[in-house]
């Protein structure tokens, strides 16, 4: 079997078939190849996973996302377009205590700058300008999903 590229899926090169491993909690297929990089949080292999054809690595253990700068944005959207009406959450406060939190990029180990998300959610995710990567702690993704839209040039 290989992981076919840019799917969320497997296939055998002699019988052709196809496997699609099922979504976690998370809405994450994990694809179970182990990457080069370790988790920041864990320290942990980070493992292939895909969200809606968009592949990122996860930590099956604390459940983080590392995902590309280029990717979050339409993963945002795409996963937006999906959700059911009525499914933004009530916004709440981003934690303070989370942006004195340091860690270290996976890929070039420099330390990553924690700051607020630019758009929904009142999320704190930890960003490497040099590596173009985003991580995102459990559940964060779907803080920014579900947060409720405000139009461009709307009062906040």
């Amino acid at each position: 079997m290989r992981l076919e590229e840019d799917q969320d899926c497997w296939v055998c090169d002699y019988c052709r078939n196809i496997y699609f491993p099922e979504k976690n909690d998370d809405g994450v297929r994990v694809l179970g190849e182990p990457s080069r990089l370790a988790c920041p949080v864990c320290q942990v292999a980070l493992l292939t996973a895909a969200i809606e054809h968009q592949r990122l690595l996860y930590c099956d253990r604390c459940r983080g996302m590392l995902i590309s700068m280029n990717v979050l944005p339409g993963l945002v959207e795409a996963l937006r377009a999906q959700a059911p009406d009525g499914a933004a959450l009530v916004p709440r406060a981003a934690d303070p205590n989370a942006l004195r939190r340091h860690s270290d990029c996976p890929q070039c180990h420099r330390p990553m700058d924690t700051h607020l998300y630019g758009g929904p959610g009142n999320v704190v995710i930890d960003s490497c300008s040099v590596c173009y990567l985003n991580w995102l702690d459990t559940g964060e993704l779907w803080r920014m999903v579900r947060a409720p839209d405000r139009k461009y040039g709307e009062d906040a």
